[in-house]
C-alpha cells in the first residue's frame, strides 16, 4: 500500500493541468473499418480537453505514411510567436482493430493511445486517449479534428455526442484558437 500511495504522489506532477477521473478508463467504441489510407494528411484541432503539452493557437497534425509501414506524425503550434512542432510515430498495435493506434514522441517513452473513434476521412474525426494511472484514476485527452480549421456547431455538437454516448466526460473541452493562421 505504501509503495501504491508513493508512486501515485509521484505521478501527480505529470498530469498537472490535465483532466482527471477517479477509477480506470472508459472503453469507447472505435471507427469500424477504419482505414489509415483515407485518414493521413493534414487534420487541424477545433476542441479539446485540455493538455499541458498543447498551449498555442494554430494546432494541427499531418500524418504520412513511412516506407517502413509506420506513421509518421508532424503536430505543430503557433505559440511565442513562433511555429513549434514536434515528430513522433503512429503505429496500429492490432490489426483487428486498426482504429486503436499507439503514439510515440520519443524512443524513450511508450505508445500511449490514439484511439480514432469516429472519422468520416473528410471532414471531422474524433479522437481519444486515455491512460490509467494504477487503475485509481485515469487522464483523458480527447480532440475534435476537421479538415479544415472550422467546423459548423452542428458537426461539434455532433462530435461531443460521440464522446458522450461513450461515457467520456467532455464538460471541460475548449476550442482551440485557428484565427490568423494562414499568414
Amino acid at each position: 500500500m505504501a509503495f501504491s500511495t508513493l508512486s501515485l504522489i509521484l505521478l501527480l506532477p505529470l498530469v498537472s493541468g490535465q483532466v482527471f477521473h477517479w477509477g480506470p478508463c472508459p472503453e469507447p467504441s472505435v471507427q469500424l473499418g477504419f482505414d489509415i489510407h483515407k485518414y493521413l494528411g493534414r487534420w487541424f484541432e477545433i476542441e479539446k480537453i485540455p493538455a499541458s503539452f498543447e498551449r498555442g493557437k494554430c494546432i494541427e497534425a499531418n500524418y504520412s505514411l513511412r516506407p517502413d509501414g509506420t506513421i509518421k506524425v508532424l503536430n505543430s503550434e503557433f505559440r511565442r510567436g513562433k511555429v513549434r512542432s514536434i515528430e513522433g510515430t503512429a503505429v496500429v498495435q492490432d490489426i483487428r482493430q486498426p482504429a486503436k493506434l499507439g503514439v510515440s514522441f520519443s524512443y524513450f517513452t511508450p505508445y500511449t493511445p490514439y484511439w480514432v473513434l469516429y472519422t468520416d476521412y473528410v471532414n471531422l474525426a474524433v479522437v481519444y486517449s486515455c491512460t490509467d494511472v494504477l487503475r485509481l484514476f485515469h487522464v483523458d485527452f480527447a480532440w475534435i479534428l476537421g479538415r479544415a480549421r472550422a467546423l459548423s456547431v452542428v458537426t461539434t455538437n455532433s462530435a461531443k455526442m460521440v464522446f458522450s454516448n461513450n461515457n467520456i466526460d467532455v464538460s471541460k473541452m475548449i476550442s482551440t484558437d485557428q484565427q490568423g493562421c494562414d499568414k
